[in-house]
């Protein structure tokens, strides 16, 4: 059973004192929020009246991507086609010091919210520009989904089997990436403003950039061989044995072994030490080599034994070996439990939303899950109040439809 928690309204951060307005949708900019928010900042999401596209993500009407990914946020709903929202986001503006956007590029200058208006109302704000492909470049203005990002950026090029087409991430990858290079790019700039005495700045984060940076050497790799680096499955083309292995039981483990010491250690444990010294395996790149003939070496063992039985195994020859989970092993498994990567929390739909932990893990300044994710437009009377909105102001707003208050979220399928 996932263990029990309750939210921790009011604990402090080591980002207390930082607010960020975000008015992006789907997952980068939510990552990116995210992050600052389970560390104390105080996240503004910024809403039209369909809300952000990820409250319309749900499974069985609920909705929970936006339940993960909006905790401990506020939400501001401003129709920002009137002139009347526009000036009260820059009236929060302000009083801000981030402000990150995920329009295509030009939208946010259409708006008459350029980044030179936005510093000239606050010189030390740090505007982060969240788009497919950046502020530059031929292909700026396209459509910025983060799948179109996997494709080009060389990444489905080489995921997937040799003998079927590429294979797009079944996550929002792409999105991710920037969301956590976002984050660090975010407190990069606040202490530049707040140590060395900076100025605020504009960082351009398309989806492109980060994943192509994670995706190692591949240029280098490429200017040097002339070979384009294939599609392999599980196996890796720097070391083996590396793959997924198919139990007994119908399941998988996963073994790496990409140190010669491990090699020899897998060869020993399932009584092939013969192998240790053939040619055909004596080293790293000779493994790497005959790849297919080792795997159904080490296959034809793996499937004598159940996913737990290999595990128990291998653990005991000291072998660097895993089992391949799915999420209902993953609810069920100790260390999950132990160390809280995932706990329950209290829901208004579920009765318990499991939730994942904090990341990272600081000892002295621990990030916390404070509040359950926002309603539409739960903070505008606590927010528009400090910008000098009063009572008869807010109706007139609302009345005006510069301001939302509990509109239904979009329902529209997007990327």
């Amino acid at each position: 059973m996932l263990k029990k928690r309750d939210y921790t309204p009011g604990k402090r951060g080591p980002l207390d004192g930082v607010r960020v307005l975000d008015l992006t949708r789907l997952v980068a900019g939510n990552t990116l929020t995210g992050v600052l928010a389970d560390f104390g900042a105080e996240v503004i999401k910024v809403e039209p009246e369909a809300g952000d596209t990820l409250r319309a993500w749900k499974a069985k009407d609920v909705e929970v991507n936006w339940k993960l990914y909006a905790r401990n946020k506020k939400s501001v709903a401003l129709e920002l086609r009137k002139p009347e929202a526009r000036e009260l986001l820059l009236k929060l503006i302000e009083k801000a010091d981030v402000f990150v956007e995920s329009f295509r590029p030009d939208t946010l200058e259409k708006m008459g919210l350029a980044p030179a208006t936005l510093l000239a109302r606050n010189p030390k704000l740090v505007v982060v520009r969240i788009s497919g492909w950046g502020q530059t470049g031929p292909y700026r203005r396209r459509p910025g989904f983060g799948t179109l990002v996997e494709g080009i950026s060389g990444f489905a090029s080489f995921n997937g089997f040799a003998d079927r087409e590429p294979v797009l991430p079944p996550m929002y990858m792409a999105d991710s990436y920037a969301g956590l290079y976002g984050a660090a790019g975010v407190l990069i700039a606040l202490r530049e403003v707040e140590v060395n005495g900076g100025k605020g700045q504009v960082i351009d984060l398309p989806l492109l950039d980060p994943l192509f940076n994670v995706l190692g050497p591949q240029a280098a790799s490429y200017r040097l061989t002339g070979e384009v680096k294939p599609r392999t499955g599980s196996r890796s083309t720097n070391s083996g044995p590396r793959n997924a292995y198919k139990t007994r039981d119908g399941k998988y483990v996963a073994l790496s072994a990409s140190t010669q010491k491990m090699a020899e250690r897998v060869f020993a444990s399932i009584g092939r030490a013969d192998l240790i010294d053939d040619p055909r395996y004596k080293t790293n790149a000779d493994r790497v080599r005959n790849a297919e003939e080792l795997d159904k070496i080490i296959a034809a063992f793996v499937a004598t034994k159940t996913q737990a039985e290999n595990v128990a195994f291998f653990e005991r020859a000291e072998v660097t070996i895993g089992p391949i989970y799915d999420i209902t092993q993953i609810l069920e498994d100790p260390h999950f439990i132990d160390r809280e990567v995932i706990a329950d929390y209290p829901d208004a739909d579920m009765g318990a939303f499991p939730m994942h932990h904090v990341v990272p893990r600081l000892s002295a300044t621990p990030g916390t899950i404070r509040t359950a994710a926002p309603r539409l437009g739960e903070h505008n009377r606590e927010l528009l109040r400090e910008v000098g909105v009063d009572d008869a102001g807010y109706a007139r707003l609302l009345a005006e439809g510069a301001v939302i208050e509990g509109a239904a979220a979009a329902q529209e399928e997007s990327e």
